[in-house]
């Protein structure tokens, strides 16, 4: 219990490191936050004696205040789910981010799940095979692929599917003439859109996956419960699955939540590359407006799912490999 106290009581610690990060960086850009949005504003017409109250509003912060007092607005707001607003899209960061935040965790979960599930069975079957012409051509083809960045594959999709034979749409999460709602045409809309980012993300990643899945099926094979299973008279598909496949995935369950954190920011290129209306898409279009709430905003979400997704994977791994206590895990 020790053990889930302390891991539990880092999340808080970590997510105000984040805050400070997140703070701190952006006071680093060349003339600072404040400067930028005087310009902006002044330049949209507003009074110069409006400008600091209008800054307030949309950051939560008073510019005229001392730092630390900064700070401690920031933090402050942020913990009551106060991110301000939102200078380009005139909306409330966090319902841009409540808006966009299903949409980049949809693309990242589905296509993160596929890349385990297609690379699990092909590094098994790579393994099962060790030396064989198929294995040294699926080997080839795996390092290939982990060789490639995914945008490649993105870039590549969308120019011939979807401009040269126009088989998928060229960009968005759905048709804009499909309204929302739990229904078989805004369902349907959804998958279409989402194929080829979803397709990208998923051939980028599968390398990886098979070669850690066949260079961990291969180390198991080798273990003498795996002899004394054989001289027990078990089949070979008992043994594959009850004992190889089994064992082989789990130091791959850590990698698979830390993964989806991460590719939560390997989005930002994604979704702009099929404009789809993500975390990412809006975290680009925030910078390229110098909309710094809504930076922050995405910045502070990407950055948390990801130390939430580490200690989802802390707590849960002993439970999955019952060989790892929480004892044994807290003294390393």
């Amino acid at each position: 219990m020790n053990y889930y106290l302390k891991r539990t009581a880092r999340i808080p610690l970590t997510i105000l490191a984040v805050l400070t990060l997140t703070f701190g960086l952006i006071r680093l850009l060349p003339g600072g936050p404040f400067t930028q949005l005087r310009i902006q504003l002044i330049r949209q017409g507003m009074p110069v004696e409006q400008v600091n109250a209008r800054i307030a509003e949309l950051q939560s912060i008073q510019p005229n205040a001392p730092l630390w007092q900064q700070y401690l607005d920031y933090v402050i707001a942020a913990v009551q789910l106060d991110l301000g607003q939102s200078i380009s899209l005139n909306q409330p960061v966090i319902e841009v981010i409540a808006g966009a935040l299903p949409w980049t965790v949809f693309l990242v979960v589905t296509s993160t799940v596929l890349m385990f599930v297609f690379g699990i069975l092909l590094g098994a079957v790579q393994a099962y095979w060790e030396g064989s012409s198929f294995d040294r051509f699926t080997s080839s083809g795996s390092i290939l692929l982990m060789s490639i960045p995914y945008y490649i594959f993105a870039v590549v999709g969308l120019f011939y599917l979807a401009y040269q034979f126009q088989l998928f749409p060229t960009g968005n999460a759905v048709a804009r003439s499909v309204e929302t709602g739990f229904t078989w045409e805004f369902f349907s809309s959804v998958l279409y859109h989402a194929v080829l980012p979803i397709a990208a993300f998923t051939i980028g990643g599968i390398g990886s996956t098979a070669l850690n899945m066949r260079s961990n099926s291969i180390q198991v094979l080798g273990e003498e419960y795996v002899e004394v299973a054989r001289l027990r008279g078990l089949t070979d598909s008992r043994i594959a699955t009850k004992y190889v496949a089994q064992n082989a995935v789990l130091p791959l369950y850590t990698g698979l939540l830390l993964l989806i954190g991460f590719r939560l920011g390997g989005t930002v290129v994604l979704e702009e590359i099929f404009s789809y209306p993500g975390l990412g898409y809006y975290l680009i279009e925030a910078v390229n407006a110098n909309d710094y709430p809504l930076m922050m905003g995405c910045f502070l979400v990407i950055t948390a799912t990801l130390v939430v997704a580490v200690y989802i994977a802390d707590l849960t791994y002993g439970l999955i490999d019952p060989r790892i206590s929480a004892g044994e895990s807290d003294g390393y």
